[in-house]
Order: structure tokens, then C-alpha cells, then sequence
């Protein structure tokens, strides 16, 4: 039997049903964003693309998680239905075969803050901004396909598919650059072009997505950055997470690639407290009930452990002092312990390295002997 050119490698691995129909849609919707960008209409066509890229991602990712777990791995146990972007991403980083790196990560969070700008409400993407992500999406996309199923985009797209645009990828930096000179003209006093200018914002909070999973572009921010640039303020004091986002580009034509993710020399994101000496305009709000979305009991369930040696294992990592993995919320009376995402990845990598008995011994709760007669730790690492 005849096949097409390229398609000759999808028998190859042998998939499960689900996963499948999942890469299928993947392959799609890609293949749409593709023909949406080189579309000479342009009515819809930012909207067409972003969509289309967000919805293949999220396929691809579920494919590639329901081939290593099962498709219960993908479902909500409490609401039934199938996880969301969010979930995907961080579930397909902590896998050792997907490998979702860092700045991959940060790049389809992007891409789906802005297409969430696009779909629920609006913004202004400018086409090398818009270049730049599809262009980069098309090198995670192959990569992804790569690791998992050993496959290449090349060998699902026909031989008379076009480069994405005959003009050469540019530096993110010079775009970001761009894009406030563009919006400090439009909030110029007499243009009356603040429309343009708040859409312009809404794209520019949407990429600090490469560098924060908390991003949500809301109007208070928004109206916190135009106060800013109308008061003189300089990019670096309004966009410090964009300052140290890099490009990096290799080959031409149909052989480039690009990825965007933070240099060595990032400074950390933290938290701030309301009377710290700190311009107004860096500081950006975010919703803690989802940075800390995991309770103590969910993270000993999906550690496969108990809830005490759970907490023995936090106390030997010192995680419930730390405010970059515990945070405590308070109703009242009330106090209710959370964890960030990035805790139950420190404790499973933590878990493959240790003798979790040793830790267990050291620090299981006291039984009525007294303290001195508590065993001192002796992991390499711990104060306790």
C-alpha cells in the first residue's frame, strides 16, 4: 500500500487507543495554526493561530501523558473530566521522558496567556511577536514529538509547506524594546489612542508567562502599567521579569530554530510585603491559592507515602519554612497549611536519592521520650 511521503514513522511506536485520537487532534490543530499564520486574510487570523496552537499543545502533552500513564493520569479524580492546560505543563515537566524544560514551559504559558487575551476579552500581538512564539512553538512541537514518540513535525507535513515567514526571527529583547516605545507613543497626552495602548499591555504582562506560571493578566495590572509609563517610567522598573528573557536562534530557513528562556543571570521573583520601598510599578498581584494549590494530604498521596512520613520528609527538606514551597492561609481562627507545585517535585526527586527510613527515624513524631534522647539526623544536608 502507498503511503505519503513523511508519514512513513507513524506505525512505528505502537499507541494506545487514546493516545492516538489525542496526537491526532495534536497534529491538526497544528497543522491549522500553520496555515492560519500563512493565510493572506487576515480577518481572525492572530485569533486563529493562537487558539490553534494553545488547543495542539494541550493535545500533544495529554497524548504524550496518557502513552506513559494512562488516560486516568489526565482526569480530575474529584470533577471526572479531563485536566487543563496549567496542569498539563507541570505534569509533562516532571516526566523523565517528555522533559518539558524550563523555558519550553515558559514559552506555551505565553502563548496561552495570550490566547487567552485573544479568546475571552482583547490584545494587540504584533506580527514578530507573533512570528517569534509560532516560530519557537514549531521547534518545541518537533522536540516533543522527538522524545516521545520518536517522530519529526517534517513527517506530518507536506513537502510543500512553506517557513512560517521569509523574514528572520528577532532578539525577544529588541521586540519587547519595540513594543513600549510603541505603547509610550500611543499614551503620548492629545493621541487619545489609549485603546491601542491597553491592548499593547496586555501582551506585553502576557509574556512575563516565560518567566512566572502565575500569570494572569488582569485590569488592575494593566491600569497599574499604563499609570506607570504615563508617569516617565522606564521598562526595566515596569517589566523587571521581561529584563532577562533571552532568544536563541539557530539555522535559516526551513532548518531555524528558536527558543526563548531566561538567562543565567535572572533575578529571582519574590514576594513583597505593602510598606517595602519598592516601585509600584514592579509589583504585580497574583492569586495565592494558586501558587500554593496542594494540601499536606494530597502531597503524601501522590508521593505514594503517609501523611507522617510526608511531613518527616518536609522537615528533613526544611520545606514548611520555606515561602517559596509553604504558605499558610488564614480564615479566622482557622489555619490552613498549602504547598506550591514545585514541592511535590523537590520531594519526589528528593525521594529517589534518600533513605526514606533514615529520615523517617530522625524525625517521626516524639512518643513521650524526652528531647535529648531524640535521634539526631544524620543525612548529609539536615539541621534537625
Amino acid at each position: 500500500m502507498h503511503k505519503e511521503p513523511g508519514f512513513a514513522m507513524m506505525w512505528d511506536v505502537k499507541l494506545k487507543q487514546e493516545t492516538r485520537v489525542l496526537k491526532g487532534k495534536a497534529v491538526s490543530s497544528f497543522r491549522q495554526a500553520l496555515a492560519a499564520f500563512n493565510s493572506p486574510e487576515e480577518d481572525c487570523r492572530t485569533t486563529r493561530v493562537l487558539l490553534c496552537l494553545q488547543h495542539a499543545f494541550e493535545m500533544l502533552l495529554k497524548a504524550a501523558l496518557v502513552q506513559r500513564n494512562g488516560a486516568s493520569f489526565v482526569f480530575d479524580r474529584k470533577l471526572g473530566r479531563s485536566i487543563g492546560f496549567d496542569k498539563c505543563l507541570n505534569l509533562a515537566s516532571n516526566d523523565s521522558k517528555i522533559k518539558l524544560t524550563t523555558g519550553e514551559a515558559g514559552t506555551l504559558r505565553a502563548i496561552d496567556a495570550m490566547r487567552d487575551d485573544e479568546q475571552h476579552w482583547y490584545n494587540l500581538v504584533s506580527e514578530q511577536v507573533l512570528y517569534l512564539h509560532a516560530r519557537a512553538a514549531i521547534t518545541i512541537f518537533d522536540d516533543v514529538l522527538k522524545r516521545v514518540f520518536s517522530e519529526r513535525l517534517a513527517d506530518f507535513l507536506p513537502l510543500r509547506v512553506l517557513p512560517l515567514s521569509s523574514e528572520a526571527p528577532q532578539e525577544l529583547q529588541l521586540l519587547i524594546d519595540r513594543e513600549y516605545r510603541q505603547i509610550q507613543e500611543l499614551l503620548t497626552p492629545g493621541r487619545r489612542a489609549g485603546h491601542d495602548a491597553k491592548a499593547r499591555i496586555r501582551t506585553l504582562l502576557a509574556l512575563e508567562a516565560h518567566v512566572d506560571s502565575d500569570v494572569r493578566v488582569s485590569d488592575k495590572d494593566v491600569a497599574r502599567v499604563e499609570k506607570a509609563i504615563k508617569a516617565g517610567s522606564q521598562r526595566a522598573q515596569v517589566f523587571p521579569k521581561l529584563n532577562n528573557l533571552g532568544t536563541t536562534i539557530e539555522g535559516i530557513g526551513v532548518t531555524v530554530s528558536v527558543r526563548i528562556a531566561k538567562t543565567d543571570d535572572c533575578l529571582p521573583v519574590r514576594l513583597v510585603t505593602g510598606d517595602e520601598a519598592i516601585d509600584a510599578a514592579a509589583i504585580r498581584e497574583f492569586d495565592l491559592q494558586q501558587r500554593y494549590p496542594q494540601s499536606a494530604a494530597g502531597l503524601a498521596d501522590k508521593l505514594g507515602i503517609t501523611c507522617p512520613k510526608s511531613a518527616a520528609l518536609r522537615k528533613h527538606l526544611g520545606i514548611d519554612g520555606d515561602p517559596k514551597y509553604h504558605h499558610v492561609f488564614k480564615f479566622g481562627a482557622q489555619a490552613i497549611h498549602r504547598y506550591s507545585d514545585n514541592t511535590l517535585k523537590v520531594m519526589r526527586e528528593t525521594l529517589k536519592t534518600i533513605d526514606m527510613e533514615a529520615v523517617w527515624a530522625a524525625h517521626q513524631p516524639s512518643t513521650g521520650r524526652s528531647k535529648r534522647h531524640q535521634p539526631k539526623c544524620q543525612i548529609e544536608g539536615c539541621a534537625a
